[in-house]
C-alpha cells in the first residue's frame, strides 16, 4: 500500500512563497498522474494541480500562473511551488493520484498552509 506524506506548509504573509513536498512510498509512484488538492475550512476538497507521469501539467484557474507542480520519479516525490500566495489559498494541502486516475491512494495527513498578515 502506497503511503503519502505531505510537508512544507506553514504560515506565510500574502505575496509570499512556499514549496510543498509529497513523499510516496512504493516503486509504482512513477506510473500514475499525480495531483495536489486542498481543503479549506467548511469547503470541499478541490483539485489544485496535476501532472502526468511524463510531465504534462494542469492547473485550477485560481492558481494558474502562481503555482507550479513538478515531480521527481527517481525520488518518488511530488512538489508544489506556490508563489504570490493569497489569503484564499489558506487550506490543508494533500497529494494523491490525479483526478483522471481511477485509483486513489489513502489520503495522508496533509500539510497546513496559512496565508495571513
Amino acid at each position: 500500500q502506497v503511503q503519502l506524506v505531505e510537508s512544507g506548509g506553514g504560515l506565510v504573509q500574502p505575496g509570499g512563497s512556499l514549496r510543498l513536498s509529497c513523499a510516496a512510498s512504493g516503486s509504482i509512484f512513477s506510473i500514475y498522474a499525480m495531483g495536489w488538492y486542498r481543503q479549506a475550512p467548511g469547503k470541499q476538497r478541490e483539485s489544485v494541480a496535476s501532472i502526468t507521469n511524463v510531465g504534462s501539467t494542469n492547473y485550477a484557474d485560481s492558481v494558474k500562473g502562481r503555482f507550479t507542480i513538478s515531480r521527481d520519479n527517481a525520488k518518488n516525490t511530488l512538489y508544489l511551488q506556490m508563489n504570490s500566495l493569497k489569503p484564499e489559498d489558506t487550506a490543508i494541502y494533500y497529494c494523491n493520484t490525479a483526478p483522471t486516475v481511477r485509483l486513489t491512494y489513502n489520503w495522508g495527513q496533509g500539510t497546513q498552509v496559512t496565508v495571513s498578515s
